[in-house]
């Protein structure tokens, strides 16, 4: 397999550090409010490379946190906790907060077919984790205690900016929030391994520490579960681009710093998904979620589809129009696999040669457009019995994901009645010489993938 890696910036061929066995890390939700449809596009994408590499073979342990506390709303290590945030939104405790979105992430992940890891772990029942590796980075001159508060000192970090490709001068903004000076940091850019109640007296979340009250930085979270879990060499490390700096370059410094060694040798970002007014963010107030688009009559694999469509690595620009088209797209596709025959008669003469092409986008920097494009390309090969091409979208879907292959092949009842009632309505419309609405009905029933037929005894339709 090959696999764009950000630390080389290219793609490179994916060697495990332990022949087909597979340590994968991503980044989990910060649980404060629900999750948009632009950080879901992480999860989906970071799903498929999980079922793509256990589908090529590999073994796949993979581990993901939760973040229930210490993540600022800026992550220069300034502002408000984004969970103390949320519990004054909504007047309840932080802990509340916490069960409450972490439920409704998972809700929302199940909508969208995204496998929940082996591994879930709330960042906060790690603490003392975190402060094993915060004593060590102290010991070996890696981290210094100012002003109650233990911070990591980037200036003793092999690298720092290799993974961004950036320069100090190029960050001093590098962060998503405005960056204020902390004048007891030694460098503008060190990063804070532990918070006391000198800085934050009001939070809620607080453990003893040999520094005092107070709770661990957001980023030394994924370091210590990842530590704990996968062992101090990492294959591959996943979230999405916006983490690159200061999240996962932190990572990385700290890591490295507490095991003596390089920790993870693939670093695989998803791009961002951006409306009409950019990068989608909770912070514009208003923001897309899996209910709202189910309020509005989408299926949420629809909008699995929509970013499946699109490479990981390119920014997808979200309309409701183009949510639309996948959503016709998705119906007519489920459409046209219902009416396939379930008579088993498997032709094997041309497995091999599908399923090696499959695997060949998967190996192919994560090709999922390619994927969907082997779908369709399996539904119109007429050499191929009906039966052979619901083996070989079973197997697609494996990765994909999309629920292409359902029990039932025909129109329910209550869908039928719906049909048959726009059909008379067209054919009133046709009576009165209505034409232009008896049109407007054979269409839309048409992009839903049903087909009006006239004939003698009567209109009749069929799924296309």
């Amino acid at each position: 397999m090959k696999i764009y890696n950000t630390l080389n910036k290219k793609v490179e061929e994916f060697i495990p550090n332990v022949e087909g066995k597979v340590k994968m890390y991503t980044c989990g939700p910060t649980v404060y409010h629900y999750a948009h449809i632009g950080n879901l596009r992480t999860y989906i994408f970071e799903d498929v490379l999980e079922k793509g590499l256990s589908y090529l073979g590999y073994e796949v342990n993979r581990v993901m946190n939760i973040t229930d506390v210490g993540h600022m709303t800026s992550d220069s290590d300034t502002g408000e906790d984004k969970m103390e945030k949320g519990a004054i939104r909504e007047g309840k405790t932080v802990y509340e907060i916490a069960d409450f979105y972490e439920k409704a992430f998972f809700k929302d992940t199940e909508k969208l077919n995204i496998k929940t890891p082996e591994t879930v772990e709330r960042a906060s029942e790690h603490i003392d984790k975190y402060i094993e590796i915060i004593e060590k980075l102290l010991k070996d001159g890696y981290a210094y205690i100012s002003d109650g508060n233990v911070y990591f000192d980037i200036s003793k970090a092999k690298d720092y900016y290799k993974l961004s490709g950036k320069t100090a001068e190029d960050l001093m903004i590098g962060v998503r929030d405005t960056v204020e000076e902390d004048k007891a940091k030694r460098n503008p850019g060190d990063f804070g391994l532990w918070f006391t109640v000198s800085k934050f007296a009001n939070q809620d979340m607080k453990w003893n520490s040999p520094w005092g009250i107070g709770y661990p930085g957001w980023h030394i979270e994924c370091s210590g579960i990842s530590a704990e879990y996968l062992g101090e060499y990492l294959d591959i490390h996943c979230g999405g681009v916006d983490n690159i700096f200061p999240h996962h370059t932190n990572e990385i410094a700290q890591s490295e710093a507490y095991f003596g060694h390089k920790w993870c040798n693939y670093w695989v970002h998803g791009e961002h998904l951006n409306d009409k007014e950019g990068k989608m963010s909770k912070s514009k107030g208003e923001f897309l979620t899996v209910s709202l688009l189910e309020e509005k009559g989408y299926n949420p694999l629809s909008y699995r589809l929509l970013c499946l469509n699109s490479h990981y690595r390119n920014q997808l620009s979200f309309t409701w129009e183009s949510l639309d088209g996948a959503q016709k797209a998705y119906v007519k596709l489920k459409n046209k696999i219902k009416l396939l025959d379930r008579t088993p008669d498997l032709h094997e003469s041309k497995l091999d040669k599908y399923i090696e092409q499959f695997r060949g986008a998967i190996e192919n920097d994560l090709n999922t457009s390619n994927m969907i494009t082997l779908v369709y390309d399996v539904i119109k090969d007429d050499d191929l019995s009906d039966f052979t091409k619901l083996y070989l979208i079973n197997e697609f879907d494996k990765v994909l994901s999309l629920d292409l292959i359902e029990l039932e092949s025909s129109i329910d009842d209550e869908t039928d009645k719906q049909i048959q009632k726009k059909i008379e309505e067209r054919n009133n419309a046709k009576k009165n010489k209505d034409f232009s609405t008896a049109d407007k009905i054979r269409d839309e029933l048409l992009e839903k993938g049903i087909k009006l037929i006239d004939t003698r005894d009567g209109t009749k339709y069929e799924l296309i």
